[in-house]
């Protein structure tokens, strides 16, 4: 069974860098085909995909925050990090960390809530 769990501060102030990262365990991040994923969803609103990478270590960014995105990994710790910069309150959302597989999302954390406030 494959789980994902997120981690990181519940708080950030504006303009710092938002820094999550996602465990998983009972499948390698590394896995022909599979791709890791964070999502988002702001108070109120629908999910938001950010970005993901892939199994060979390729990124891709949702293009209206690509400028202040970064996903990277650690395969030795089998995990894999969101950092978002420059943050503002409308980056505040539950945050969601997803193991995606052609069109679909087969495995996901529970969420984390991120708010931004000084």
């Amino acid at each position: 069974q494959v789980q994902l769990q997120e981690s990181g501060p519940g708080l950030v102030k504006p303009s710092q860098t938002l820094s999550l990262t996602c465990t998983v365990s009972g499948a390698s991040i590394t896995t022909d085909h599979y791709y890791s994923t964070w999502i988002r969803q702001p108070p109120g609103k629908g999910l938001e995909w950010i970005g993901y990478i892939t199994y060979s270590g390729s990124t891709h960014y949702n293009p209206a925050l690509k400028s202040r995105t970064s996903i990277s990994r650690d395969t030795s710790k089998n995990q894999f990090t969101l950092q978002l910069a420059s943050v503002t309150p409308e980056d505040s959302a539950v945050y969601y960390c997803a193991r995606g597989l052609g069109a679909q999302y087969d495995s996901w954390g529970q969420g984390t809530q991120v708010t931004v406030s000084s």
